[in-house]
């Protein structure tokens, strides 16, 4: 092929580099706004449900979505001066616990508890162990001192962005319709109906699903709160809204909230039971009820939701945690499950027809 202007075609390929590492670039800086505008979107697509629900009773658009917003802002405030003073009054209660038990604890009885606990180790071997870890910690105090900073900036800035993705959210539910309509209007207008048909698919699977999985994590947190105050667990306030909030994480959410409050009870003189009695009970129960959770709660819940095989349910939701991390685990099945729908509707219906 002949290039009849070299410098100016140089040129062009040039340009168009760099304005694709701007826009890498861009789309970088502002990965942490467009986290938020996600987060906002993917939350208003979850209140589209009840907000068509209310429609459906004869109630006009505004009037649904105001009840729909006051109705989660009565419930996040109740929850909130319900729980809070709580909260904070056991979380304190836990630092205490914690302070006087590393203050009144010397490493000779932790060296004796260990050795009776594991009589196989040898005490020269632990020692050494010891002597390695208190080496660690004075040679690497500034640096666990900054990360103690950096977890206290994170916490403040992760304040500030829930209370962004709350506005947000409320803007997104009230601007949906108009929202949608932009986007419809993209599409051809004699594909526009078939268009909207999938949107509106797909929009009610992500509303769907973000409603099935907050009912789950209601469900583990109301039966934590149960339990654990029968078998009065340390905390158990506090151990309930662990449960609660990592449920709502797919596949690994209930697991790692279990594992949190088993190694919590484990904390010797916080149960109400013998050491470490709380603690295996705690850990017997959450066996059982992640088996029941997975066989008896989730298909009832999530099949009503979003339709999508379990093998495509583990892949999407490691690829979305590689991607996005906690926000990518929490789209992907929906995300799957709209793909699943143009899939189905779309590509095999074409491909039949030739």
């Amino acid at each position: 092929m002949k290039i009849h202007n070299p410098f100016r075609t140089a040129l062009v390929a040039t340009l168009g580099v760099g304005l694709g590492l701007l826009l890498i670039e861009s789309v970088q800086s502002l990965s942490t706004i467009l986290l938020y505008v996600g987060t906002a979107l993917f939350l208003s697509l979850g209140l589209d449900p009840a907000i068509a629900f209310l429609t459906r009773h004869r109630l006009p658009r505004w009037a649904a979505v105001l009840i729909s917003i006051l109705g989660v802002l009565g419930i996040f405030a109740g929850i909130v001066l319900m729980v809070l003073p709580v909260l904070i009054d056991q979380i304190s209660q836990l630092v205490r616990q914690i302070t006087y038990f590393l203050q009144s604890t010397y490493i000779g009885d932790v060296k004796d508890w260990i050795l009776s606990v594991f009589p196989g180790l040898q005490p020269s071997f632990l020692d050494e162990v010891v002597s390695n870890a208190q080496k660690w910690l004075g040679e690497n105090w500034s640096s666990i001192t900054e990360s103690v900073v950096a977890v206290g900036t994170a916490i403040v800035g992760g304040l500030f962005g829930a209370f962004i993705v709350l506005i947000l959210t409320i803007y997104f539910t009230a601007a949906i319709p108009s929202l949608k309509g932009a986007v419809y209007q993209l599409a051809p207008a004699s594909k526009r109906a078939r268009f909207i048909d999938l949107a509106e698919q797909i929009t009610a699977s992500v509303g769907y699903y973000v409603m099935g999985q907050v009912t789950m994590g209601v469900i583990n947190g109301v039966l934590s709160a149960i339990f654990l105050s029968i078998i009065r667990a340390p905390f158990p306030v506090v151990l309930a809204v662990i449960a609660f909030f990592f449920s709502l994480i797919p596949l690994v959410g209930t697991l790692t909230g279990s594992s949190i409050i088993v190694l919590i009870c484990l904390i010797p003189g916080l149960g109400g039971l013998p050491y470490p009695t709380t603690a295996i009970v705690a850990a017997i129960y959450y066996l059982i009820y992640m088996q029941i959770e997975a066989y008896v709660i989730s298909p009832r819940v999530m099949n009503r939701a979003v339709s999508v095989p379990g093998g495509v349910v583990v892949i999407a939701a490691l690829a979305g945690g590689a991607l996005l991390g906690l926000l990518g685990a929490l789209i992907a099945i929906p995300v799957a499950a709209s793909i699943l729908i143009i899939y189905r509707q779309v590509l095999i219906p074409r491909m039949n027809e030739r």
